[in-house]
Formats: C-alpha cells, structure tokens, sequence
C-alpha cells in the first residue's frame, strides 16, 4: 500500500485560492490587467471541470453541521460527485494552467503563498485522490480532518468567501481588481476606521501588498516586533502596578512568538496592529520614554 502525496500544483483549491491573492496582490502594486484575472476566467467558468472540482471544495470548507453523520454524508456525497468528473480533462487543464502560471510568474514564489486553510484543502484533496491499493491511514486522516472542519462553528461571511469569489470574478477587469482589495480588507473586520495610526496603516498596506511574497511581509514584521518590544518594554520599568507589568510582559513574549513564527499570519498582523494601539496608549499615560 502506498501513502498519497499532496500536490499543490494539482489541488484545485489551492490553485483558485493563489490566482486570487495574485489579483489582490496586482490590485494594490496598480497592476493594470491582472493575468490571474485572466486565468481564473479562462480556467474556472461555469462549464468547466475545473470549477465543478472547485465547487466541491467550496461545499467541503464552508458547509457546517452539528451531526457528524451528516457531515460523513456530505463528505461520501462529494467523493461519488468527483468520480462524476473526467480525471483526463482535469489532469489536461490543471497542466495547461500550470503552464501559464509559469509564463507569468516565479513558479517557487506563486506557490510559497500562504494558504491559511491549508491543512483541510489538502485533506480534500487526499479523498479525491484516494484508490483502493493507497493506504486506509491516509484517508482516514484526511476524512477526520474535514469531520473537524464541517462540524466546527459556522465562520463569520467575512471570513469565507469563496463561492462570492468565483462569482464576482467573472465581472469586468475593475470590478475585479476592486473587489481583490475589500475582499482582503474585510476579512480583517477591522472597526478602526480613519483612527488608525500611520504606522497601522503601513502594517495592513504591508500585509496586502506582500500577500503573494511571504519573506518581505515577514522582514516587515520583524521589524515592527523589535520596535514594538524596544517601546512597550521600555515603558514597564515606568509601570507600578503589578498586575499590569505582568500583563504587558506576557505581551513581548507573544512579540517574540510571532518573530519567531515560520510564516506571517492574520492573526499575527491583528495582534500587531492591536500592539500598536497598546503602545500609544501607554505613550499617552506614561509617555514616550
């Protein structure tokens, strides 16, 4: 028996999920016509293979149930709607889209973007890809994953929008570059509004534009840890409560995780944009030094 091999290069999830950050990516360095607009148009209409593939996906990472009988349902229902799909008119249009990937782009760069539900698209593509002579751990793995996945509690819309994704991206080229960049930024759910500081700003304008390029974004959030742990830990020698010393030197060591976190995550952009908003409140009480 042998174990499946994750491919990202052919996990449609993953494929779609990249082409979109390419767009918000384009969107923000005013790219005019972004080819990954382009190809998610050309790939992922409503009639091909591609997006059939894409909408089992989407069904097995947004759908919930509290019942994992019908989350196994779900799961099974999938599985026989896949085997429903030509392997050779996939296989054929996940290589030509690869091809152009490569045309537009660094290949090893375009596929080091972070993906953030990396773990359940993976899974999904395991069942897929699942035979009867592959080893039954592999499946039986990969299935409790997406058990986990379904029966968890429903995200926020913000959250997930792939199924608002693959529609709106059919729109003109603007619409698409447009909703690139709010899609991103609603995710954040941010209520800070004009307040935010220009140092927040250049954090959340980091975070767009490097969607795609994960050493910069981290370089980039290096540099705000060790300036928020030189600022923040310079004002707890000034602070007399107890308590709140503790509290704020709990804060560098979460500092020091994210520093020390292999890729740059939401979390880890909203905790440092909320480590900012700390900051100025302890210049203002404490002052600056």
């Amino acid at each position: 028996m042998k174990k499946i091999k994750h491919s990202k290069f052919r996990n449609t999830g993953i494929l779609f999920e990249l082409l979109v950050k390419q767009i918000t990516a384009d969107t923000l360095n005013n790219v005019e016509k972004s080819s990954a607009g382009t190809l998610i148009r050309k790939y992922f209409h409503k009639d091909s293979p591609l997006s059939k593939e894409l909408s089992l996906y989407q069904i097995l990472t947004t759908e919930r149930f509290k019942s994992e009988n019908k989350a196994n349902t779900l799961i099974d229902a999938c599985i026989k709607s896949r085997k429903g799909i030509s392997n050779l008119k996939l296989g054929n249009l996940k290589y030509a889209l690869i091809k152009e990937i490569r045309e537009n782009w660094d290949l090893e760069t375009f596929f080091n973007a972070r993906i953030d539900n990396y773990k359940t698209l993976a899974s999904i593509y395991k069942i897929f890809e699942y035979r009867i002579e592959d080893a039954p751990k592999e499946i039986t793995n990969s299935r409790y994953t997406l058990l986990e996945q379904i029966t968890a509690p429903k995200l926020k819309l913000s959250d997930n929008l792939p199924e608002r994704r693959l529609v709106e991206y059919k729109k003109q080229d603007k619409d698409i570059r447009d909703l690139a960049y709010n899609l991103l930024i609603e995710k954040f759910n941010l209520t800070y509004g004009t307040s935010l500081t220009s140092k927040q700003k250049k954090l959340l304008e980091m975070y767009i534009t490097n969607v795609s390029n994960s050493g910069d974004l981290k370089q980039y959030a290096i540099n705000e840890t060790n300036y928020l742990k030189k600022y923040i830990g310079s004002k707890i020698k000034k602070v007399t409560d107890k308590i709140i010393k503790i509290k704020l030197n709990e804060c560098i060591n979460i500092l020091n995780n994210i520093s020390e976190s292999k890729f740059i995550k939401d979390e880890h952009i909203l905790a440092l944009l909320r480590f900012h908003e700390l900051n100025n409140e302890l210049t203002k009480i404490i002052g600056a030094k």
